[in-house]
C-alpha cells in the first residue's frame, strides 16, 4: 500500500472509531451529526455475523458485506452499548468475497461480550450500513460452569427446504445456551450439488432452496465461496451464529469426497492441489478461525477456555499418505495421518495443558472402520493407527489425565469405549469417543467397529437397514452432543441429543 492511500486509511479509520465512540455519531464542522444512511447507498451484511475460537483473551468476529467497504466492530460488557470498550476495523476486499472478521482482544475475561458490527462506504466513509449486534461469552480465569454442542456434516445430500423449517438442529442446539459450538468438519458439501427438488421414501417432495453455485461440483473459488453462502441463506444458522460462538475444524468435503495431498483427481480445469487450496482459502474466508502465524492455512489448533477446559483442534486431511489399503507395518509417508509435524504439536500441548479436561476435536472416529479414516480392520496398529497407537502411549505415559475425544462424520451418533483389555493395542489408558451428526445431512447406518483399540459402542442411534442410508433430515436422525462441566464438581456431563432436543443417552464422567 502507497504510504498515502495508507494514510488515508488510517485517517478514516481514526475518524470512523472516533465517532462510534461518540454513540454513533459523527462531528463535522463542530456539529455532531447522526450517520448518513441513504437505503440505495449504504452497505449491507448479506450473510449474518459470527464470532469463534473464544479464548482467555478475546476472539474473532466475522461478517461480510454486499461490496468494497470497511467493517467496523464495536464490543460492550451491555447490550445498550454505554460502556464500548473496544472498536476494531476490518477492510472487506473483493479479494476475499467482502468478508472480512477482527481478533476482539484485550477483552475482560469471564465476561458475556456483546459485539456490534456495520459496514462503511470506503468512498463516503459517513455513509454507514445497518447494524448487526451477536454476543459471546468470554473464557474465564475462575472454575465456573462451562458447557458446550458439538456435531458436523451440514448440508450433506440435502439442501434448505424452508416449508420444513430449514436446519432445524442449529436452532435446537441454540435452545440449549451453549458457551460455544465446536463444529466437528464437512461444513459444506463442495462435490455434492443440490437441484430443486427431490423425492423421498414414502413419495413426498423436498424442496430445496437453489443457488447457481451450489447447482455443480465445485471447481473455482466462487464455487467454494458459494457453498458457504448457500448454508448461510438458513435463518436458523445466522440466529445461532449470531449467539453462539464456533470453533470450526474441516474434514474432505470443503474439497472433495475422501480426498487426501496428491490424490489423482482432476475436475475442469484443477487437480487436486489447486482445489484444496481454493477449498481452505474459502474455509477460513468464511468461518471465524484465528490465523496461525507459523502456517498459512493451519487449521489444528489449542483453544484454551479456562482452568477446566482446552479444546485441541485436530485435522485429518492436510497431512496424510494416499487412501490404501492401510496395512503398512512401519510408520512412514504412505502411513501419516495427522503427520509428524500435527503429532509432536499434540503431544506437546497435552503435556503442557493444566486445564481439567482436554477435548481432542477429531474430524474422524478412531475406532469406526472406514476407507479414509484410522481404523481399517482387526488386529495389530498399522498403517495410519500407528500414529494413533504411539499418541495413546503417549498420553499414558506422559500422565495426561481426562482426555475426551468427540467427532463427527459418520452421520450417525454414538458414544464409544476404549479399553485396552478389550483391544489388540494394550498400551493406553481407557477412554472416550463421543461422535455426532449429522447436523442437516443424509443419515447413515452403523459402522463397524475394529478392535485395533477396543472400542465398544456403549450407546448409538441411527438409520436401520430397513430406512437405508441418506434418510432425509425431515426423518428426525439429526444429532449433535451437549457437554456441560460443572464449576464446582468438574463433573463432565455428556448428552447425546437429536434435532427433537431429546437426550438419548447421557453419563456423567469424574475427572
Amino acid at each position: 500500500m502507497a504510504i498515502s492511500k495508507w494514510k488515508g486509511a488510517m485517517s478514516r479509520r481514526r475518524l470512523l472509531a472516533s465517532a462510534w465512540g461518540a454513540g454513533a455519531l459523527t462531528v463535522l464542522g463542530g456539529i455532531a451529526r447522526p450517520y448518513l444512511s441513504r437505503a440505495a447507498d449504504r452497505p449491507r451484511i448479506t450473510h449474518g455475523i459470527q464470532s469463534g475460537d473464544i479464548s482467555l483473551d478475546g476472539g474473532i468476529v466475522w461478517a461480510r458485506a454486499d461490496r468494497p467497504s470497511l467493517m467496523m466492530v464495536e464490543a460492550a460488557t451491555t447490550e445498550s452499548f454505554k460502556d464500548i470498550i473496544r472498536v476494531v476495523s476490518a477492510d472487506a476486499r473483493p479479494e476475499t468475497d467482502f468478508t472480512a472478521k477482527v481478533l476482539l482482544d484485550r477483552l475482560p475475561a469471564g465476561q458475556d461480550i456483546f459485539y456490534r458490527v456495520r459496514f462503511h462506504d470506503i468512498a463516503s466513509p459517513m455513509i454507514a450500513g445497518e447494524p448487526q449486534v451477536g454476543r459471546f461469552r468470554m473464557a474465564s480465569h475462575a472454575t465456573r460452569d462451562v458447557s458446550f454442542v458439538g456435531s458436523g456434516d451440514t448440508a450433506g445430500g440435502w439442501g434448505i427446504d424452508e416449508s420444513r423449517g430449514g436446519m432445524r438442529t442449529y436452532a435446537t442446539m441454540l435452545g440449549n445456551r451453549p458457551d460455544f459450538f465446536v463444529h466437528c468438519g464437512d461444513n459444506i458439501y463442495a462435490e455434492c450439488p443440490l437441484g430443486p427438488e427431490q423425492r423421498l421414501p414414502d413419495g413426498a417432495i423436498w424442496r430445496n432452496v437453489v443457488t447457481e453455485e451450489k447447482s455443480r461440483v465445485a471447481e473455482t473459488l466462487a464455487d467454494y465461496r458459494g457453498n458457504y453462502k448457500y448454508n448461510l441463506l438458513d435463518h436458523n444458522l445466522r440466529a445461532f451464529n449470531a449467539e453462539v460462538p464456533t470453533f470450526a475444524q474441516w474434514d474432505d468435503h470443503e474439497v472433495t469426497n475422501d480426498w487426501w495431498p496428491g490424490m489423482p483427481l482432476r475436475v475442469g480445469d484443477a487437480d487436486i492441489t489447486a482445489l484444496a487450496a481454493r477449498g481452505c482459502r474459502a474455509f477460513h474466508e468464511f468461518t471465524p478461525t484465528r490465523q496461525v502465524a507459523a502456517e498459512r492455512g493451519r487449521i489444528y489448533r489449542k483453544i484454551a477456555y479456562g482452568p477446566l477446559l482446552d479444546v485441541f483442534m485436530l485435522d485429518m486431511r492436510s497431512y496424510r499418505g494416499p487412501n490404501g489399503d492401510g496395512r503398512q507395518e512401519s510408520y512412514g509417508p504412505a502411513a501419516h495421518f495427522l503427520g509428524p509435524a500435527q503429532v509432536a504439536w499434540l503431544k506437546r500441548e497435552l503435556g503442557r495443558s493444566r486445564a481439567t479436561w482436554k477435548v481432542i476435536s477429531a474430524d474422524l472416529p478412531i475406532g469406526v472402520t472406514s476407507y479414509d479414516a484410522a481404523a481399517q480392520g482387526d488386529g495389530p496398529p498399522l498403517g495410519r493407527e500407528l500414529e494413533i497407537a504411539d499418541l495413546l502411549s503417549f498420553i499414558k505415559h506422559a500422565g495426561v489425565r481426562n482426555t475426551v475425544w468427540i467427532t463427527a462424520d459418520m452421520h450417525y451418533t454414538a458414544a464409544h469405549r476404549y479399553d485396552p483389555n478389550r483391544a489388540v493395542f494394550q498400551d493406553f489408558e481407557p477412554f472416550w469417543e463421543f461422535m455426532s451428526g449429522p447436523i442437516h445431512a443424509g443419515t447413515g447406518g452403523p459402522g463397524v467397529l475394529d478392535n485395533t483399540f477396543g472400542p465398544r459402542a456403549v450407546s448409538q442411534n441411527a438409520c436401520s437397514k430397513e430406512q437405508g442410508d441418506d434418510l432425509a433430515p425431515c426423518f428426525g436422525l439429526q444429532f449433535f452432543g451437549h457437554v456441560a462441566i460443572d464449576g464446582a464438581s468438574e463433573v463432565m456431563t455428556v448428552t447425546l441429543k437429536d434435532v427433537a432436543d431429546r437426550a438419548l443417552w447421557s453419563i456423567e464422567l469424574a475427572p
